[in-house]
């Protein structure tokens, strides 16, 4: 073990992007991954039945494309691009699109089309020059100052006051699917800014996947740290940071085991600030081998590699509150995501997979499958019967799957102002005693964009 002045804990697309920083300044570096395997949220496997390949975790990557990161080390990874970045159906066989242009996506909403595009045109224009700022530590001096501040203000909103914009039923649902991904009550502030970031990406960049499964994303990262002269060790655990070699270590594992690993080397404000973090919601998810493609109602739903299924805004609204105060909703919104549709490594000729997941309480245990098959067949009829084979995991499995994954929480801590407020470029990753943190608990979050490693590696670089 001898050689190495650079250790990264965790081998998710976070630690592997760290990692990978550190590298290519010429550190010697070793990641250590308690798995088996590399990948974290961005592994794939074989779930359901032979040949049916599923995403364990991410599955689409709006954030991996628009990533600076990923795309300055211009990854060999193939994106695919749907036809459509998402759908959001509606009853009676109705929905709304989110498309590549904004106002082809206007052009569905009747009398709010004036009001989508003055909203959404100068956030996707302006997207592409303020994503370092976007995807990145909280600052007050941004690069291009005015489009930022437009993005802040806005977003700063809850959602459930960004929606007053909007009158009808499709837009107001759009709005909804995109917030949803904050996993937090409608009333919290800044759950607009994520709405917001997730259209603008949309119209920007996509919703893609990755050809052949999202572990083609780790295994990229880990090939380019490899040629960088890094090493890779998997299933090995690490208790305490005294354990590894090098004088730096970052860690992309989240606060209370951080806090657990360093303790003797935290700074006081580190010994403060860790053990104050909390978890957000889990997750239930369940994925499907399946006879053939979903047969949506609506005539967009099939040319999307994501569908957001959950009714109205009103809808969505309930099942996100319901959650945030502790309860199972009956009615979930959920997240799916038809990727065989548009790839077809991902199953046998003929045959389809499908990946789905609503949100929960933390540590919930309860099975969500009838309640999500239930919400799926109201959209698409006869859906149930074309099922060959699934695969469920609730939220304390998921933990166990992945540690990471606190009470089954993807989003790396509750959603809310004090996450999002992290300021500085060094302070929300330094910890003290060259240990960094470098997991999705830091700017800017959850999301497979390698971006809370890269600015961890950057403030461990000085």
């Amino acid at each position: 073990m001898s050689g190495f002045d650079t250790t990264v804990v965790g081998a998710g697309p976070n630690g592997l992007a760290a990692a990978v920083e550190m590298a290519r300044a010429g550190r010697k570096v070793l990641l250590v991954e308690g798995a088996d395997e590399i990948g974290g949220g961005t592994r794939t496997e074989e779930l359901t039945l032979p040949g049916f390949i599923h995403d364990v975790c991410s599955a689409i990557h709006p954030s991996g494309v628009a990533s600076p990161f990923f795309r300055e080390l211009d990854l060999d990874i193939d994106w695919i691009q749907p036809p459509i970045p998402l759908s959001h159906p509606l009853d009676g066989g109705r929905s709304v699109g989110l498309h590549r242009s904004v106002e082809e996506t206007a052009s569905q909403l009747g009398v709010d089309e004036s009001s989508y595009i003055g909203l959404m045109g100068p956030l996707t224009d302006g997207i592409p020059e303020v994503i370092e700022d976007v995807l990145g530590p909280m600052t007050l001096n941004p690069r291009h100052k005015a489009i930022f501040a437009r993005f802040a203000a806005i977003g700063s909103l809850p959602v459930s006051l960004l929606v007053k914009r909007f009158k009808t039923e499709q837009s107001r649902a759009l709005i909804a699917g995109l917030a949803a991904h904050s996993i937090a009550p409608f009333s919290a502030p800044a759950t607009s800014a994520v709405g917001l970031m997730l259209g603008a990406m949309g119209h920007s960049y996509g919703w893609p996947l990755a050809k052949g499964g999202s572990q083609r994303i780790a295994q990229t990262l880990a090939d380019r740290l490899e040629q960088l002269g890094g090493t890779v060790e998997t299933g090995r655990w690490v208790e305490s940071v005294s354990q590894l070699p090098g004088d730096v270590a970052l860690l992309d594992v989240m606060p209370p085991a951080a806090y657990r690993m360093a303790r003797d080397r935290l700074s006081p404000s580190s010994l403060r600030r860790l053990p104050r973090w909390q978890p957000g919601p889990g997750v239930f998810k369940v994925d499907w081998a399946l006879d053939e493609p979903i047969p949506w109602a609506d005539p967009l739903s099939g040319q999307a590699a994501t569908v957001h299924v959950g009714g109205s805004y009103e809808e969505v609204e309930a099942a996100e509150r319901a959650v945030f105060n502790g309860q199972h909703p009956d009615r979930p919104f959920v997240l799916m995501a038809q990727q065989s549709q548009f790839d077809d490594s991902r199953a046998p000729d003929g045959k389809h997979t499908a990946w789905g997941y609503c949100h929960v309480p933390n540590g919930s245990e309860l099975d969500m499958t009838e309640v999500i098959e239930g919400q799926i067949e109201r959209f698409a009829p006869g859906f149930k019967d074309i099922v060959l084979e699934r695969s469920t995991r609730n939220a304390v499995q998921y933990q166990s799957y992945n540690p990471n994954y606190t009470g089954g929480d993807i989003g790396g801590g509750r959603f809310g102002l004090k996450k999002i407020m992290q300021m500085g470029a060094r302070r929300p990753y330094q910890l003290g005693g060259g240990v960094y943190l470098c997991s999705s608990a830091t700017p800017p979050g959850a999301g497979v964009h390698g971006m809370c490693g890269y600015y961890a590696a950057r403030a461990a670089l000085g």
